[in-house]
């Protein structure tokens, strides 16, 4: 029998991802992740939650949960807390509410994260005399000098050479991602977890007849003999998602379809080879369930990582982002966690697969992932 206590999603929303620069431009984090918040709150049919988690990497700062929540118009009773995974912050919000349900802190939290590269604040060094002007960087350290602290293009293409992942791999990968992500769109597979913001309705990204054959015409572009290209990469993009999480005691009061948290697990590895952290993540996760789930939603933040890492954890690729993934769709960093467990309800409740995986690797060299179990 389910445990009451259980913590479950039973709505989940995202705004419209789009590229950095592109047609989210012109909102900040905290209208990003109100707009998600909201239509969570209002399809939970919930009054009220215990607290506010959201994923953030790139500010502005002032905790943008608290300040999203205050947006949404929750009760100034409502506290936020902003997490920062990375790259993963999105997913640990997410478990972060959960243990908080599960430990009884709150009937039920909002969880997700947000990111907006369009509208976060320049980031300088501060100078150390008058006479120096501030030195522009693009992002934090992940991890001290003497580890090795590369940029994720190189340590990509590093992780694909040494995983033994092809280009005509990553390109056949990419490619699929895309068509699978056009194939949504034009079915109306993303129509319920869509949420319109600022007159923006559908996801910028995908691209049609991004053929392994037009793929493979790109070069390399972070290293001169590398294999990771524009093309088999993700992009830098603004959106938020949320998950309204609530007990399983409570879901069944409100009588709503959900997905049931069963496992997780973080883990760490080498800086350098940042691409492979979810793969002992997964592993773990997978042992102590004990078999392969139905559907798996996995950050495809490079073709050559992407594929190391499902190899690592004995997954097949076909099986993994049934619409699209990140190469298609796009990156918003603080928020991707929660944009694979927002697609993993809506696949997950419309097709009746009963377990599922949302996983993804992160700056720094951190993986997380989750498994899933669809209660009704």
């Amino acid at each position: 029998m389910t445990d009451p206590n259980a913590a479950v999603v039973v709505a989940a929303r995202r705004t419209p991802i789009g590229e950095a620069g592109g047609t989210l431009r012109h909102l900040d984090t905290d209208r990003l992740a109100a707009a998600a918040l909201g239509t969570a709150l209002h399809d939970g049919g919930v009054d009220e939650v215990a607290d506010v988690v959201l994923g953030n990497t790139m500010g502005p700062g002032g905790n943008p949960a608290r300040v999203a929540a205050l947006r949404a118009g929750l009760d100034v009773n409502v506290p936020g807390m902003t997490v920062d995974r990375q790259c993963a912050s999105g997913l640990s919000a997410i478990v972060t509410a959960a243990t908080m349900v599960r430990a009884g802190l709150g009937e039920a939290c909002l969880a997700g994260g947000v990111e907006s590269p369009s509208t976060a604040p320049w980031r300088a060094w501060r100078p150390r005399s008058s006479a120096e002007p501030p030195r522009f960087y693009s992002r934090a350290p992940f991890a001290p000098p003497g580890i090795g602290d590369p940029d994720m293009g190189p340590a990509a293409d590093l992780v694909a050479a040494e995983s033994g992942v092809s280009r005509q791999r990553q390109d056949a990968f990419a490619a699929r991602s895309h068509a699978r992500a056009v194939a949504a769109q034009r079915r109306g597979h993303f129509d319920a977890e869509l949420v319109e913001v600022g007159g923006v309705g559908t996801d910028e990204r995908p691209r049609e007849n991004f053929t392994p054959e037009r793929l493979a015409r790109f070069r390399p572009a972070f290293t001169p003999d590398g294999t990771a290209t524009a093309a088999n990469s993700c992009g830098i993009s603004d959106g938020a998602a949320v998950v309204l999480l609530t007990s399983e005691h409570r879901r069944r009061l409100l009588g709503l379809p959900g997905l049931r948290l069963v496992d997780w697990q973080t883990s760490g590895i080498d800086p350098n080879r940042l691409g492979l952290a979810a793969a002992p993540a997964m592993r773990a996760v997978l042992q102590r369930y004990g078999s392969l789930p139905q559907v798996v939603e996995f950050n495809e933040a490079f073709a050559g990582q992407a594929l190391a890492c499902l190899d690592a954890a004995g997954i097949d690729e076909d099986t993994v982002s049934p619409d699209g993934g990140a190469i298609a769709l796009g990156h918003p960093w603080g928020a991707s966690g929660a944009v694979l467990v927002v697609r993993l309800f809506h696949r997950m409740l419309a097709d009746g697969a009963r377990t599922g995986l949302a996983a993804l690797s992160s700056g720094g060299g951190l993986g997380v992932a989750t498994m899933w179990e669809r209660v009704q």
